[in-house]
């Protein structure tokens, strides 16, 4: 069966408009940065399907042109870089001296988190959901009213601001939290191979084989998360709690609503008439 992509699922519970906001602004910087690109859709209709992709692309185009990818691509480098620390392999060669200061900052800000599993999928089949965490990690110390705490905790590493959003980052490790890590390497195929991946859906399997791709995940607080704060070219890490208890409250909200989405009564035709039977018929 599909499963949706964790940050996607939540998304439905985030607002939006600072995002909007912003990817608006990197277009118009990016249009006028590259009038040549703004002289392509020219003339071009809105209501056009053929039209409206060629502006898609186009609006892609020029957000990245303004660097809208910009950061996104040098937060993955650096999720890349703290994967060799957390594994105390050495860094890449030509690793640049402000790459080495942000790495250095890593180092010092989760000196408190012994790192264990890095980078694991799991799935929650409750939800449809499936996703990549970053780490889990044992934590020995105050909680963050103070009192002695003690445990493993799922923690994911954000590179960019976390002055927003952070209902979506409590409700995205609360959905890992209660995950089941599961390899899809027990039954591989070429997804982009569409004949091999049509046939591969079709086959059938016992629930006994199902059921060797399932794991479940050390005990893993379901009340608190980690964020490992790592501002891209910074050199400084910080660290929060984020509540999973109130993110899973949002996830299983997330449910409601995408199952709403579905609903397709919503509207109906208007009636005109009844017919002599007393049952209504419409135009």
């Amino acid at each position: 069966m599909p499963h949706t992509r964790t940050t996607t699922f939540i998304d439905c519970i985030e607002d939006k408009s600072n995002i909007i906001n912003w990817k608006q602004r990197t277009v118009l910087v990016g249009a006028a940065q590259n009038p040549h690109l703004l002289e392509q859709a020219r003339g071009l209709d809105l209501e056009n399907p053929e039209d409206k992709r060629t502006l898609n692309d186009l609006a892609e185009r020029v957000s990245d042109a303004a660097g809208a990818n910009t950061k996104r691509e040098k937060g993955t480098h650096l999720h890349l870089l703290s994967e060799h620390v957390d594994r105390g392999e050495p860094l890449p060669a030509g690793t640049s001296a402000a790459d080495l200061d942000d790495m250095a900052a890593y180092m010092m800000g989760t000196v408190n988190l012994r790192m264990e599993r890095i980078e694991t999928f799991v799935v929650v089949n409750e939800l449809g959901t499936a996703g990549t965490f970053d780490r889990t990690a044992w934590y020995s110390g105050p909680d963050p009213w103070g009192l002695p705490i003690e445990g493993r905790f799922i923690a994911d590493l954000k590179t960019g601001s976390v002055a927003y959003g952070t209902l979506k980052m409590a409700s995205q490790l609360a959905v890992y939290s209660r995950g089941k890590v599961y390899d899809f390497t027990k039954f591989p195929v070429d997804v982009n191979d569409r004949k091999q991946f049509a046939a591969w859906k079709k086959t059938k399997f016992s629930a006994e084989e199902a059921a060797q791709a399932y794991t479940d995940l050390p005990p893993v607080s379901q009340k608190w998360g980690i964020i490992i704060h790592l501002p891209a070219g910074s050199s400084t890490c910080t660290l929060h709690w984020v509540d999973l208890e109130l993110g899973w409250q949002a996830a299983s909200l997330a449910l409601q609503i995408r199952k709403m989405r579905s609903v397709r009564d919503a509207m109906r035709p208007f009636v005109s008439q009844a017919t002599e039977d007393g049952l209504a018929s419409a135009a």
